[in-house]
């Protein structure tokens, strides 16, 4: 495959988190016991020495279980995280839809947090100026725009979030569950603008724990356990191998 084909590749990457042993109950005594050099850590490998291609254009998707590091994976291509070894790059602009919202303050109103999530994507004002009445319609936020974020519920965090970031297609599209979060209409209108995106050109990559519908949302996929690739090939074999595993494990 050639460099012009590829919208993600990841060569060896690796994450490392640093895990203190004994319990903690406040950052003061973290700050304290590190400074005096008595905090004892291990190391927790969330991924270990990853390849992975993902190709222009193509739905690609994650499955595991809990913890097995499908997120931290979406995380380093999104670029929230660093790997600890290893090269990611990402061709084209992204749009990360891992925890719609955690970047909004809870103080400033929906409308201010447009120009604060947008900007920190990427848009300029000029181009927010021009969006936000579209990025209010599609949220249905109606009069509570003006409201402090706080007073909003779980799906109206999430409809806000979900319009900021897909305003615009992306080159690459990263999805962490979030089809599962609001009422059945927002998860139906997302999917829509989700699946116009793909029609679009858009590559997509996916984590989801709905086993019987990724195969006819990706093309290929990727099974992670304990932060390593077990399989990799076309989706409806991964998921296979992987319900496989499972029930194996489960009559053990």
């Amino acid at each position: 495959m050639s460099e012009r084909d590829v919208a993600v590749r990841l060569e060896g990457v690796s994450v490392r988190f640093r895990v203190p042993r004994e319990r903690v109950t406040t950052f003061k005594e973290y700050a304290i016991r590190l400074a005096r050099r008595r905090m004892h850590v291990e190391d927790f490998w969330a991924l270990r020495d990853v390849d992975l291609t993902v190709r222009g254009g193509e739905a690609f998707g994650i499955v595991g279980r809990n913890g097995s590091g499908k997120s931290t994976l979406l995380k380093v291509v999104a670029r929230v995280l660093r790997p600890a070894a290893g090269r990611v790059r990402v061709y084209g602009r992204v749009a990360p839809l891992l925890e719609l919202g955690a970047a909004f303050h809870p103080e400033l109103t929906g409308r201010e947090n447009v120009f604060l999530y947008g900007t920190l994507l990427g848009f300029s004002r000029g181009h927010l100026d021009r969006c936000f009445d579209r990025i209010v319609a599609f949220a249905e936020l109606g009069d509570f725009v003006d409201s402090p974020v706080r007073t909003y519920s779980s799906g109206m965090i999430a409809r806000l979030g979900f319009a900021i970031a897909t305003d615009v297609r992306p080159d690459v599209l990263i999805v962490d569950e979030v089809l599962s979060v609001g009422d059945a209409e927002f998860r139906t209108k997302s999917a829509d603008r989700i699946a116009c995106f793909r029609n679009e050109g858009t590559t997509t990559l996916m984590v989801s724990h709905d086993l019987g519908g990724l195969p006819g949302m990706c093309s290929r996929a990727a099974w992670l356990d304990g932060g390593v690739v077990k399989a990799l090939g076309p989706a409806a074999e991964v998921v296979a191998a992987y319900q496989r595993r499972d029930r194996t494990e489960i009559r053990a």
